[in-house]
């Protein structure tokens, strides 16, 4: 009989899709990655923490991937360290936390209290993120591209049994998003509206067009735009399927 573990196809779970701040009913942005019982948190937004534990406690995270250092694509990792010294976690050694450069001394900025440093490197043990890094997390292969957000932000793509999804992160539509798409599966792009560091809907779709993914779902749809009206947009643009990442919504890769 075959392993229902090691069988498990890759699938993106939604923890969170809102932005700035969280709506009633939707953190901002957080997902999990799954595959083969390999668990990444990818971008911490303010409130995912909560929703993510109805698949994973933080000891059962074999990592956690940040896009960049705005808050509502980081913001709760501050309370995961919380969560992981100072509660009922027990981890058996630092989460391997792979994030734009300078995010240890940021969360220690915040949780310092004193004139000593914070040890958030007991809780994370933080490795910082450059154009083509590339790291193998259990059956998963992660490689970040930097894109184009005015601050140091990068874009996802993970691989695992042939199949692909990628991940903008926050970035205008640049030549290093269309690059690492190409070919993908699904791709889970922003759709923030017209401010330039962004993608609008339509370039969501044009995005995911010009890259040739297999399906485009549109994230971090500014609160002025409904999300349907987000999706028939993108749809435009890419003749694909095209979906919304509604909070608590599963695709399989």
């Amino acid at each position: 009989m075959p392993d229902a573990i090691t069988d498990e196809p890759m699938r993106l779970t939604v923890l969170g899709s809102a932005t700035p701040y969280p709506s009633a009913d939707n953190p901002c942005s957080g997902y999990l990655v799954t595959a083969a019982g390999t668990r990444v948190w990818v971008d911490a937004g303010t409130g995912t923490l909560g929703p993510l534990q109805r698949y994973a406690r933080l000891d059962e995270l074999d990592a956690i991937w940040i896009s960049h250092l705005h808050a509502d694509h980081c913001a709760d990792l501050l309370t995961a360290y919380y969560g992981a010294l100072y509660a009922d976690v027990r981890l058996a050694a630092p989460i391997p936390l792979y994030a734009p450069p300078g995010t240890a001394d940021r969360l220690a900025g915040f949780l310092t209290n004193t004139a000593q440093r914070s040890p958030v490197e007991s809780a994370f043990a933080v490795i910082e993120l450059f154009d083509g890094h590339q790291v193998g997390v259990g059956p998963l292969t992660l490689t970040s591209r930097a894109v184009e957000h005015g601050m140091a932000a990068f874009a996802l793509r993970v691989e695992a049994g042939g199949c692909s999804l990628v991940y903008s992160g926050d970035t205008a539509p640049c030549p290093a998003l269309t690059e690492l798409a190409a070919g993908c599966e699904l791709l889970l792009c922003e759709a923030e509206g017209d401010d330039p560091a962004h993608h609008t809907a339509e370039q969501a779709g044009a995005t995911a067009a010009e890259a040739g993914a297999g399906r485009l779902v549109v994230t971090h749809v500014g609160r002025a735009l409904a999300p349907g009206t987000a999706v028939a947009r993108a749809a435009a643009r890419f003749a694909g399927p095209v979906e919304h990442a509604d909070p608590g919504a599963v695709f399989t890769v």
